[in-house]
């Protein structure tokens, strides 16, 4: 008030300051007294009297229930509950024990799910502890610490009336050094399912039990007879090793009755590694797998877990059916390769385990279902797609779970799991206390299920696609004490989607719009199928030259299936590797069939050939390709007498050599091209481009040629005359000359012989050697002209031209 009396915009003067930080000062000085009296606390102290002064302190300790057993009591059973409490603040606890309190009962499958949630002491909703002797003492409880518990009460002191599901809490009550008087200091809840005798219409409960993979295999294999397969990695051996989470999941199923749900690409994986495996290093290189024996042993077990139990095959890697549906059915092809993978699905299975398994189910990613994903999935053939409650919404106000099979046209059936069974244990089952409250609220809602109406109902609980070894663990503990419980009993898939459906449930499919977001962007985007249709045309392409195109076909289709498997969803860079390699790989392949390249040419004369060759690396033959070779200028270069693409067919790892005819009309460089092309026109592999260079021998050269050559044979046959009179003379002067010079001779016995003195034309100049007579043998000329004689015919397998 005294700043407000001073004029705006000038100083108080100092008389008034004083007068009023004097004032100030005798009004604060008894508050200030008062708070000097005060405890001195620091800001945690007082955040944790305020924590602990809130309603009544109950979140001071942590309970964790490591157990309860059994998880279903019955008449004269002993409940024992187990755990650890554990001191979260900064006080000691004293005095203290762990209880139980039990009650009231649930009449609800919502009021299960509320009290779960509930984290508090909250007098009135949690009962009286059971006390007395049924506790367990904690003297004291330090900062940080903690200590394991222990309590067994029988169930006649529970109190228990009617059958249902009860509420079950264990708390700590005890003292704080800053409250010295009792409170619940912690408390823990879950469920306590109570049907001792048996109920007149039990459950029939389907459980799916899901044996799924990523991918794991390459579309590469050896060149050996065998095809030696390549993995990625050996992830796969560790998952199906003992105590991997495959051969857990294999252990835990085989003592169940589940329905087993197989990807035939996994039984495929460990079938090849048990043929001999290897496996691809960061380099390019591969190492042999060293785990054949890991993979038999799983199977052989796997062979005997499903005779004679509910199999269902998916198709061919588990493709992912909600994003062919937003994504891939614009991509023409894309729906055919889930036809192909439907269609492979059942005899893998039946090869490799020897089970027929059931094709004819459809299951999206957690159930999640669209007109258009209901549309993909039955177009391979399936009638029957596994949805979620929490897709498929009732609407009816339905005071009961109606069973699970829907008709939702065109003759197709929903069978629709049920979303909170489903899901009971996707969280953290490591830990012993979320495996404990996991199993109680799955057995507390399905007894709930059971309570809701006297008819009899199907009900089918589809879990996560790859549980971890934890979640199957508590997965298994639940269903062993489902299935020898007193309101529930297994059947088969294919019984449950049979079953008669309830004419109050919902039966109409949500609109694409409720398609959950979360989902919608872990999709494969519509690239990813465009690039898998590109490696397709490729393989289509391939497989027409091929003598034995299963080689080529099998390990590319089935690598192709596994570029849209489900396995993929969060992991966008790894997909796109594996369809680049696929991709990368089938290029590789297709080049070892390939034009040699040619270098430059030189063709002299009107008429010559040309050899082209054609390169197999394959280790398989080929066949029905077609090679032409084109003139950039026909006017200069003629290639033939007309059209030729002679036909191709050379050995593996062979080459086959064609020549093809040429003529000439004029000189200078010619671009040629060699092509090869598939019987239906397609060009396959890159064009060799070369260059010719023409040079034509004309009618003036040719003129002149000849008269150089007549002009030598004149001049040859002048100098045989003019030797052949030079020897006429020398003969005639030889005889003049006498008798022995003309070759007569006279022996010792005075007798005269006479030679052969009849004159031989060519006597003196064979004798001498000096030249050739006119009937000597013309000298023999090069076998082979310098071009190559006009023969189109293609030459054998592994032929060498020279150029």
């Amino acid at each position: 008030m005294a700043e407000a009396a001073d004029f705006q915009g000038t100083s108080p003067s100092p008389a008034r300051r004083w007068l009023r930080r004097s004032g100030a000062l005798l009004a604060g000085a008894p508050l200030l007294a008062g708070l000097l009296q005060l405890p001195l606390s620091t800001p945690s102290q007082a955040a944790e009297r305020a924590s602990v002064a809130d309603a009544t302190g109950s979140g001071t300790v942590d309970i964790s229930l490591d157990s309860l057993s059994p998880s279903t009591p019955t008449h004269g059973d002993t409940i024992t509950v187990s755990g650890s409490v554990t001191n979260k603040s900064r006080q000691t606890v004293t005095d203290a024990h762990v209880g139980i309190r039990v009650g009231p009962s649930l009449n609800t499958r919502s009021a299960i799910d509320t009290v779960a949630k509930r984290t508090s002491f909250q007098p009135g909703l949690d009962a009286a502890e059971v006390g007395g002797k049924y506790v367990a003492k904690v003297a004291k409880l330090a900062s940080g610490s903690s200590q394991h518990f222990s309590i067994s009460v029988p169930v006649k002191e529970l109190d228990l009336g009617a059958d249902g599901v009860y509420q079950l809490g264990v708390s700590l009550t005890g003292r704080t050094t800053a409250q010295q008087w009792d409170q619940v200091l912690g408390i823990e809840r879950t469920f306590l399912p109570w049907q001792p005798d048996a109920a007149d219409t039990k459950t029939r409960t389907t459980y799916l039990w899901p044996l799924i993979s990523t991918v794991h295999l390459t579309a590469e294999t050896g060149s050996d007879e065998q095809q030696t397969p390549v993995f990625k990695n050996d992830d796969l051996a560790a998952e199906i090793a003992p105590g991997g989470r495959l051969d857990q999941l294999l252990s835990l199923g085989s003592g169940l009755d589940v329905t087993w749900v197989l990807d035939p690409d996994l039984l495929a994986s460990v079938d090849a590694m048990g043929g001999g495996y290897r496996i691809q290093q960061e380099d390019g290189t591969t190492v042999a797998g060293q785990n054949r024996a890991v993979a038999n042993a799983w199977l052989n077990k796997l062979e005997k877990a499903v005779q004679n139990q509910n199999v269902v095959a998916l198709p061919f890697a588990d493709p992912d059916l909600a994003s062919l549906a937003h994504h891939g059915k614009d991509v023409t092809g894309s729906l055919s390769h889930l036809k192909d993978a439907t269609d492979v699905a059942a005899d893998t299975v039946d090869t490799i385990v020897h089970v027929k398994p059931s094709t004819e189910f459809a299951w999206p990613v957690d159930g999640a279902v669209d007109p258009s994903i209901v549309k993909v999935a039955t177009s391979a053939g399936a009638d029957k797609v596994i949805a979620r409650s929490d897709s498929l919404r009732e609407t009816g106000g339905l005071s009961y779970t109606p069973s699970a099979a829907r008709p939702i046209g065109g003759g197709t059936t929903a069978v629709v799991a049920d979303e909170r069974l489903s899901t009971a244990f996707q969280g953290d089952m490591l830990k012993a206390d979320n495996s404990t409250l996991a199993v109680q609220k799955f057995l507390a809602q399905s007894l709930m299920i059971n309570q809701q109406s006297d008819d009899e109902r199907s009900i089918v609980v589809a879990p996560q696609r790859m549980p971890t070894a934890s979640q199957a663990q508590s997965m298994a503990e639940a269903l062993r004490v489902l299935q020898q419980g007193t309101w529930s009993e297994s059947q088969g898939l294919a019984e449950a989607a049979k079953a008669k459906p309830d004419p109050g449930a919902t039966t109409k499919v949500p609109p694409t719009s409720s398609y959950p977001t979360a989902l919608r962007h872990r999709e494969l985007p519509g690239k990813a199928f465009a690039r898998i249709q590109e490696t397709q045309s490729k393989l289509d392409k391939f497989r027409l030259i091929l003598t034995d195109e299963s080689r080529v076909v099998t390990p590319f289709g089935r690598a192709i299936d596994r570029g849209m498997s489900v396995s993929w969803r969060g992991r966008p860079a790894e997909a796109k590797a594996f369809r680049t390699g696929v991709d990368n790989y089938l290029d590789g392949l297709m080049g070892l069939v390939h034009l040699i390249k040619k270098s430059d040419a030189k063709l002299s004369g009107r008429s010559a050939t040309i050899p082209v060759t054609v390169q197999n690396n394959l280790v398989q033959g080929v066949d029905h390709l077609v090679l032409r070779l084109t003139s950039g200028q026909p006017t200069r270069l003629k290639i033939g007498n007309g059209p030729y693409s002679p036909r191709i067919q050379v050995a593996g790892e062979h080459s086959q050599s064609v020549k093809f005819t040429t003529s000439t009309k004029a000189n200078g460089p010619v671009k040629v091209t060699a092509q090869l092309y598939t019987e239906d026109g397609q060009p396959y592999g890159d064009p060799v481009s070369f260059e010719v260079k023409v040079t034509e021998i004309t009618s003036t050269v040719m003129l002149v040629i000849g008269g150089g050559v007549l002009l030598l044979v004149l001049a040859g046959f002048r100098m045989y005359t003019q030797r052949k009179r030079a020897a006429a003379r020398q003969a005639e002067g030889e005889q003049e000359d006498g008798p022995e010079a003309g070759g007569v001779r006279k022996d010792t016995d005075g007798t005269v012989d006479t030679e052969h003195t009849e004159d031989s034309e060519d006597g003196p100049e064979r004798a001498s050697g000096s030249e050739s007579g006119a009937d000597d043998p013309e000298q023999p000329s090069d076998p082979t002209p310098d071009t190559a004689s006009e023969n189109a015919d293609p030459s054998g397998t592994g032929e060498r031209v020279d150029r």
